[in-house]
């Protein structure tokens, strides 16, 4: 892969506006309290799919990172935890009598930090979990963590449960930069919990990066993404800091002049997807990387690749059960999301025996120009043909008030267009989201995209 084509200047700096990240369609600005649990119900009914992939939200951290947009709770008060594993058991118990005919395929823990509760707690919870799913044999399980407040035991703990991909929040590893954020952490320890992680049989460890951080260098970063490299981690996640302080109170805490020009970003960026593809990763979608025999880099090779509230999966043929505060399901046409604030979820989940808060149906517009993005973002290429025959349309009669939308990009050579297909070249990889858009039927009414973070 020619690494110089994702870099020209002048088409990033044209089309570097704001947009969705597209991990769902419709996004969560469509999500409405209109969608009620009986929806919900109806669309597990309804469903094709039977294997599920479960996502649980543990919202608790010990201390508050400046740049997190997340849903999360800060306490060092672990009884805490155990109020919230109360109900998220009562969610649980609530929630899988509905999905008794599926196989779960994957589950992920997420936050917040998961990595807050106990070993005690964590064994609990995964009996729980398995008692009342029914779970294959080849199960894919993940979880987060935030190496600042973990021994080393961990890994054997999770381990021994059934997990087997990690993911560490490790964002930036130079002093100055992890102070301003709030999040000093020890490099040193880092690299050892890596390397025990896969002595102990973890086949797949993932870092989350970030850049775009206050005081960021090039120097720094080169730091960081040399560290990345002797750790030989299988899956790198490279996202751009969105400074919205506006809608994140903490970020407030973060003064303008700390951060990296829009040139300096830029740099910055340029330099991370030089770095990772020049260590040998493949740059899988926008904003991950992926050892080249990883199942990543594989589904993307062959052209099944999916995206979900995850990010980047090779699960696409799942429904998504989400449990916990926040969560967002994805069941049959229907997306659903669960409350967002931790006493509003408590009283839910005792007085209407389920915590949907919102979510949106989706109709057979919406399931059309999903797979249409679904398959742009993942592939950069869509069949028209394919689509064709699935839906039963002709695709430039359907999306003939849409096409015209990519002649800005044709003319930029950054699309091709003719009557079966649709490639992005590569070079607009960094402006999928943008391309996206001209096929997202809600984006007219979000025209002023201040919701949304740029997408460089």
């Amino acid at each position: 892969m020619q690494v110089s084509q994702f870099f020209d200047p002048q088409l990033l700096n044209k089309y570097n506006t704001s947009g969705p990240r597209y991990t769902s369609y419709p996004t969560a600005l469509e999500f409405h309290d209109q969608f009620s649990h009986g929806d919900f119900v109806k669309a597990v009914e309804n469903s094709p799919n039977r294997e599920l992939s479960l996502y649980v939200h543990i919202p608790f951290c010990h201390t508050l990172c400046y740049y997190c947009g997340c849903n999360k709770v800060i306490t060092r008060h672990r009884d805490k935890a155990d109020i919230y594993l109360e109900y998220l058991a009562k969610e649980i118990a609530l929630q899988a009598p509905a999905f008794k005919d599926y196989k779960v395929k994957q589950l992920h823990w997420g936050g917040g930090t998961p990595s807050f509760l106990t070993h005690e707690q964590i064994t609990k919870l995964v009996a729980l979990l398995k008692e009342k799913f029914d779970f294959s044999d080849d199960l894919e399980m993940s979880i987060e963590i935030d190496p600042r407040e973990i021994e080393m035991g961990l890994a054997e703990h999770l381990f021994s449960l059934g997990f087997n991909r990690l993911s560490l929040g490790v964002q930036d590893l130079d002093h100055k930069v992890q102070e301003a954020i709030n999040r000093v952490q020890s490099t040193e320890f880092i690299g050892d919990f890596i390397k025990h992680a896969k002595a102990v049989g973890f086949q797949s460890v993932n870092i989350d990066l970030i850049y775009g951080l206050p005081h960021q260098t090039i120097e720094t970063f080169t730091y960081t993404l040399d560290k990345a490299h002797e750790w030989d981690v299988e899956r790198i996640s490279l996202f751009s800091y969105a400074h919205l302080p506006s809608r994140f109170a903490a970020q407030r805490k973060l003064r303008d002049e700390w951060l990296p020009s829009v040139e300096e970003k830029f740099a910055l960026m340029k330099l991370a997807i030089e770095k990772l593809c020049g260590y040998g990763y493949d740059f899988i979608g926008m904003d991950h990387f992926a050892k080249p025999d990883d199942e990543l880099s594989i589904a993307q090779k062959n052209g099944t690749l999916h995206r979900n509230f995850q990010g980047y999966t090779t699960k696409g043929s799942c429904d998504l059960l989400g449990l916990g505060v926040s969560s967002i399901s994805s069941i049959g046409r229907s997306f659903g999301q669960n409350i967002k604030e931790l006493k509003a979820y408590y009283k839910a989940i005792d007085e209407q025996q389920h915590a949907l808060e919102r979510g949106v149906s989706l109709n057979d517009d919406d399931i059309l120009r999903g797979e249409v993005i679904r398959e742009l973002m993942c592939n950069l290429y869509l069949d028209k043909t394919l689509i064709n025959k699935k839906y039963n349309i002709n695709f430039d009669e359907y999306f003939a008030e849409d096409l015209p939308l990519l002649d800005t990009f044709i003319e930029d050579g950054l699309v091709e267009n003719n009557a079966g297909e649709i490639k992005v070249n590569q070079k607009a990889r960094l402006l999928i989201r943008i391309i996206c858009m001209s096929f997202d039927a809600y984006m007219k009414q979000h025209i002023n995209q201040q919701r949304f973070s740029r997408v460089i």
